[in-house]
């Protein structure tokens, strides 16, 4: 997954947890865009002041995904579904009972 694809998912996820500053920092950059030197005017801080700002919210950002796995975990909740749905379309057109134990195990471990 590309870098600030990844960052801006963590974000979504605890963004929250940042502090107001980090907050308008990550998400003017990653989210609206707009370049170091943009941010520094909006937010009335240095150029670099901006960049330490994200570089220390993304390290929070990584951080509590490592601990916490709520992105991980939604990813796979996501590609389970995903499964689900193709796997259950297929029973539709011919009923197989290995496509139906595969449901079963794919839905039971999205539940651990």
């Amino acid at each position: 997954m590309e870098k600030d694809m990844q960052v801006s998912l963590l974000f979504d996820f605890y963004g929250s947890l940042l502090k107001a500053q980090q907050q308008d920092a990550v998400s003017l950059y990653f989210n609206d865009d707009l370049s170091l030197a943009e941010i520094s005017e909006q937010l009335g801080i240095t150029r670099q002041g901006v960049r330490d700002c994200i570089k220390r919210a993304q390290a929070r950002l990584y951080m509590y995904e490592e601990k916490l796995g709520l992105l991980k975990r939604f990813q796979k909740t996501e590609e389970g579904l995903l499964e689900i749905e193709r796997l259950s379309t297929a029973l539709e057109s011919d009923y197989d009972r290995e496509k139906a134990r595969r449901i079963t195990r794919i839905a039971k471990s999205l539940h651990e």
